[in-house]
């Protein structure tokens, strides 16, 4: 599944071809995405010149005067540069043409993708409920120190949440524990204010590291420059049971919590 790294990567690789361009026509080929694609979509974006592409979560934004179209990739989705009348692929959903000539297109082989137009994105039901952004000021020790009292939830699952913070997903809330030296079987109200600190800068970390490296590569996902990213190649815990640690020797454990793997060092992480 695209993470927030992979959603920043792609908005990067796709915002110097969109901005300053007037869409001047959308073709959608399969409006039954996770969420039905709505007839207000095709009404509102033909017209609109592009402002800025932004990133709320593992959402992207195509924002323009008017309002903002909303794309998230969903379990496989991607979004690429491609020449108007190029031909589409199968898994080819929806193309967002511009007057540049080129073409946004959308490709989600499982379909559970979407895309939305909003006049004001951050006030949509999907948006405005969220958490802080991780590489935000508004996110540190401190914010997850207090949002997490009481709490029984272990703290991998805590640190899930979109509500407590987006995009800290599977495998970067692993490697997020490890850098940290948190065991993610610990409960969230038990981990010490000092702990969160580290917790939140190995966070901040290991998402600004996956950003530069172009994010991870799993089966599905390629940039929104069609380059595969490559995190995955420094990976500390994640994928690596029965591994030897990469700092002090031990075999990397793995277990299942909330139906998701979970990888970390039994001795440094406690």
């Amino acid at each position: 599944m695209p993470e927030l790294p992979e959603v920043e990567t792609s908005r990067r690789g796709i915002e110097p071809h969109i901005i300053d361009t007037t869409i001047s026509r959308i073709v959608i080929r399969e409006r039954r995405l996770r969420w039905p694609i709505a007839k207000a979509v095709d009404r509102a974006l033909p017209g609109q010149t592009v402002t800025s592409v932004g990133r709320r979560a593992k959402y992207l934004l195509i924002n323009t005067d008017s309002g903002s179209a909303m794309i998230h990739l969903g379990m496989s989705g991607s979004v690429c540069i491609v020449d108007r009348g190029t031909p589409a692929a199968v898994h080819d959903h929806f193309d967002i043409e511009f007057d540049s000539g080129r073409t946004l297109r959308f490709r989600d082989p499982r379909r559970f993708g979407s895309l939305h137009w909003s006049k004001e994105p951050l006030s949509h039901p999907l948006l405005s409920k969220l958490g802080p952004e991780p590489l935000s000021s508004d996110f540190d020790g401190d914010y997850l120190w207090k949002k997490s009292r009481g709490r029984k939830a272990n703290i991998k699952q805590f640190i899930m949440n979109a509500h407590v913070v987006v995009g800290v997903g599977n495998i970067y809330a692993s490697e997020s524990l490890f850098m940290a030296g948190i065991n993610p079987r610990r409960a969230a109200g038990r981990v010490a204010l000092h702990r969160y600190d580290a917790l939140a800068d190995a966070i901040k970390d290991v998402l600004a590291k996956a950003i530069r490296a172009g994010g991870t590569t799993l089966r599905d996902f390629y940039g929104g420059d069609g380059e595969a990213g490559y995190f995955q190649q420094q990976l500390q815990t994640y994928g690596r049971e029965d591994q030897p640690c990469r700092r002090c020797g031990t075999l990397i454990t793995a277990i299942v919590q909330g139906q998701r793997s979970t990888y970390y060092c039994k001795r440094c992480q406690t």
